[in-house]
């Protein structure tokens, strides 16, 4: 059993603190990972991604060829675009619908839409609608995260919980409330 996960996003989306909590839910459910991370440029809104690896058996590289990716999370639909040539044929993109616009040139957002819908598994989720009706703005990357729970077979969403719970613990009990909260939504997210 191997999952190959391919996150991506915008610098201060979360995208490393989703990886995070990936990781540390893996390790707790006796898995081996192996994670290869990019910055790009992401104090100033550049992209960032991370190849994420989990499987039962060790793992050997930690970056994930062409076509090989199960699942790609991203913060932002162009990003998930940007990686789609790594997602294998029965793979799974569970993306933002919401734009990150921070480059004069970004492309035409209906397009990128319109081409995401096109992939044959997705889940397209505005978290940004979705964490201000909750008022949890600041936790859309675990709204993301919850919803692509479910294709994340290897491990269970009480161990995402506990996770988060062990990662954003020294920020105070609220935070982590929150943030399980957000996870849960996005697990009921269709």
């Amino acid at each position: 059993m191997k999952t190959d996960i391919i996150l991506a996003g915008v610098g201060g989306q979360g995208i490393l603190s989703i990886a995070t909590v990936i990781g540390q839910a893996a390790l707790e459910e006796g898995l081996f990972i192996k994670q290869a991370e990019v910055h790009g440029m992401s104090q100033r809104g550049g992209d960032v991604q991370s190849n994420l690896r989990i499987s039962d058996q060790p793992i050997a590289s930690d970056l994930i060829s062409l076509g090989q990716a199960d699942i790609i999370i991203a913060m932002e639909p162009m990003e998930a675009l940007r990686y789609k040539e790594y997602l294998s044929t029965d793979g799974w993109v569970i993306t933002s619908s919401n734009p990150f616009v921070n480059i004069p040139n970004y492309p035409d957002s209906n397009k990128i839409l319109d081409e995401l819908r096109g992939m044959p598994h997705l889940v397209l989720i505005d978290t940004d609608r979705i964490g201000a009706e909750n008022k949890m703005t600041k936790s859309v990357n675990m709204i993301l995260l919850g919803a692509a729970s479910r294709a994340l077979k290897s491990i269970s969403f009480e161990k995402l919980c506990d996770s988060v719970a062990t990662i954003f613990g020294s920020k105070g009990e609220s935070v982590v409330e929150m943030n399980v909260k957000a996870l849960k939504i996005g697990l009921n997210c269709k």
